[in-house]
């Protein structure tokens, strides 16, 4: 009787199967896809959620700061919340004021204004330009179509006043949940460190862009107001409120916040203190906001200037005016999502990141050079 055979056929080897990487590119450009088309359609919500969860970041270590001074958490709640709301009306309540005031004052100068389109036909006749074709492009402006644009902008302002409360509410329950906060973090960063790590980079990057932009903005709404009122601009203290709001705007902020006082002294004043108020704004914003205030704003969020404005650009198109306040936050927010959370991908911090300072390179004890230190070495 024949003893069985001990060989046993190998065994058979994995089948292996992966998703080709072209279309795992082409299926991650089709969700981005649905999900901005989905962020864009849901922006009225979203908008005001984000707006909630900054100011929420932003009052944050007012509820730290009570806690290690003792207080009852529920104090320092109610404290962070009190601040909080008293920003958003404060800043609210002025701009509805100044733009009631801008309304009232615009129709004073509606004969100043045919004044300046008469010296404008003028000049264009004397250029050879056809009175049909002057009658076409001055025919659309208006000074009491202006202020009926400004009174659409008032009830606009009052109309945010609805949403506030909206904002208020989810204020309050985020306050609420801010009270137990570190201690659920704590038990992510025990779970999935990676995770913590990214949402703590961005909500320290986020909280040093809202000091470092307050501060600036502070800074440059003080010296505009300042020298618009030695000008003697009408409403210097509107302007200057604006140039506050739009210092949050990256790289185009000055723009939009030069254009009305500028406008209204040509109105009030003539060309020249029009040409004076473009000057001063200049001199002022491109020095604080164009080579000052960017240092400060990449080393605190670690983002490249193209980025910035890329970032501007694309969240102005999603969510409208708000996406274009709340740009860079909103970006840290999906760089913290998307990169900071994998460590595989982190590198990316390095192309979408503020530039490198140079470093010496050191020697090793071979002779041979190391490796130059990245931004994802450091973390």
């Amino acid at each position: 009787m024949s003893e069985p055979s001990t060989d046993t056929a190998p065994p058979a080897p994995p089948v292996e199967w992966s998703i080709p990487r072209g279309l795992i590119v082409l299926l991650s450009l089709g969700a981005g896809v649905v999900t901005i088309g989905g962020l864009k359609a849901f922006s009225g919500i979203v908008g005001p959620v984000f707006l909630a969860l900054m100011l929420t970041i932003a009052v944050q270590p007012i509820q730290s700061w009570a806690r290690r001074k003792g207080w009852p958490a529920w104090l320092g709640m109610a404290a962070a919340l009190v601040a909080v709301i008293a920003i958003l009306f404060g800043i609210g309540g002025a701009l509805a004021l100044s733009a009631v005031q801008l309304a009232s004052l615009l129709p004073e100068y509606a004969d100043k204004l045919n004044e300046l389109l008469d010296h404008g036909r003028n000049w264009l006749s004397d250029l050879g330009v056809s009175s049909d074709q002057i009658h076409k492009a001055l025919s659309g402006i208006d000074l009491g179509k202006a202020a009926s644009v400004i009174e659409e902008l008032v009830g606009g302002v009052l109309g945010v006043f609805s949403n506030l409360f909206f904002v208020v509410a989810l204020l309050l329950f985020m306050a609420v949940d801010g009270m137990t906060m570190d201690r659920r973090l704590s038990i992510v960063a025990r779970e999935r460190p990676a995770i913590a790590q990214a949402l703590g980079n961005f909500v320290t990057g986020t909280r040093k862009y809202l000091i470092v932009s307050t501060v600036f903005g502070a800074i440059v709404a003080v010296i505009d107001g300042g020298a618009l009122w030695l000008m003697g601009v009408p409403l210097p203290i509107l302007w200057a409120l604006l140039s506050f709001i739009t210092n949050y705007i990256p790289n185009v902020g000055f723009v939009i916040g030069v254009i009305p006082p500028a406008l209204l002294a040509l109105l009030d004043s003539g060309p020249v203190l029009m040409i004076w108020v473009i000057v001063v704004y200049s001199v002022i914003n491109f020095v604080i906001q164009s080579i000052i205030q960017p240092k400060f704003v990449g080393d605190a969020v670690g983002l490249g200037v193209t980025i910035t404005f890329l970032s501007l650009v694309f969240w102005a198109w999603v969510i409208g005016a708000l996406g274009a306040l709340l740009a860079i936050p909103l970006t840290l927010l999906v760089k913290a999502l998307l990169f900071d959370i994998d460590p595989t991908t982190r590198w990316a911090d390095v192309l979408i990141g503020a530039p490198i300072d140079p470093k010496p390179t050191p020697q090793k004890k071979s002779g041979k050079p190391a490796e130059p230190e990245t931004a994802v070495d450091k973390q």
